[in-house]
Formats: C-alpha cells, structure tokens, sequence
C-alpha cells in the first residue's frame, strides 16, 4: 500500500510539472514589483518608476493576436477614453518577442504599453501562473501608487475595461 501511495504522489507531482508554472499571485496591499523590461518598441520600461504613482492596469494574456487576447486588447482600446478618464495607465503584458506585440499594437491600432517579456520576469514577479509553453494565464491587477488595490485572477477579456473602472472607482 506504501508504494501505491508514493506512486500517486509521484504522478501528481508529474502532473502539475506538465501543467505548467503554478504561483501565488501578488495580493492586494502587495507592493508591485519593480523591475525593468521592454515595450513593443523595444524601449526600456521602468515598471517601478512606471507603477510608482497614479493607477495603472497590469493585465497578463497568453499570446498577442489569439481570439481571446484580441478580444481583451481590442476592448480596453474600444474604452481607452473611459479608461483614461479614470485616470488609469494600461500595460499588456505577455511572454511574446517586442516585434510581436508590435505587430499586435499595430494591427489593432492598440493605444497603450504592451510589454515583451520572453523571459518571463514581469510574469514571474506579479506571480502569474504559465502553462508550459510560458503562455501566462489571463489575470489583472490595478496598482495605485505602487501597491496592488485590486486583482482579477480570471479577468474576462469582453468585459476588462469596465472591470477595471469599477475596481479604480470603488477604492
């Protein structure tokens, strides 16, 4: 019976190898991380100095032009007026190249910040889970004056803008 039982213990450990990067994801008070990266431009990006003051939105998507991801950037650019009027900041975040997010910028006329980050750093940092391609899953957090006051963990890409509003106003 012992074996059997480390053997379900193995194959779950196997398991969740295979299924990707599982992290605890920043929490609300939460200072945000600070750490540099790159836009779609290929310019530099002081997270810290950016999330420092004011209201940003840090919304993580798998992979720049899928439907979804289309979906979630296309809506924040169709309310990109009411998002400002907020006064909230928006940053795309994905593990792609910053020719593909440049690509995705232009393709859908996209008025905001998305950031490159092959390697993984700014998804890492705010504690994004990965499948185990490196995809992040599709999560939001709202940081005002460098401190995480609101997190989606299941941000729903129709509807992200509103989200965000709603969560900026109510703190």
């Amino acid at each position: 019976m012992k074996s059997l039982t480390s053997l379900l213990s193995l194959a779950t450990v196997f398991a969740i190898s295979l299924s990707g990067v599982f992290a605890e994801p920043l929490n609300v008070g939460d200072a945000a991380p600070q750490l540099k990266t790159t836009d779609q431009n290929g310019k530099e990006v002081d997270l810290a100095k950016e999330l420092a003051t004011g209201t940003s939105l840090v919304y993580f998507y798998p992979k720049a032009d899928t439907p979804g991801c289309t979906k979630q950037a296309c809506n924040l650019r169709d309310e990109f007026e009411a998002v400002k009027a907020a006064g909230i900041k928006v940053f795309g975040v994905s593990a792609d190249t910053a020719a593909d997010q440049k690509a995705f910028a232009d393709k859908y006329t996209l008025p905001f910040t998305l950031l490159a980050d092959k390697s993984g750093e700014v998804i890492k940092a705010f504690g994004v889970p990965t499948n185990p391609k490196g995809f992040a899953s599709r999560q939001s957090f709202l940081v005002r004056d460098g401190k995480v006051i609101w997190r989606d963990l299941k941000a729903n890409p129709t509807t992200q803008a509103k989200d965000a509003i709603a969560a900026a106003k109510a703190e």
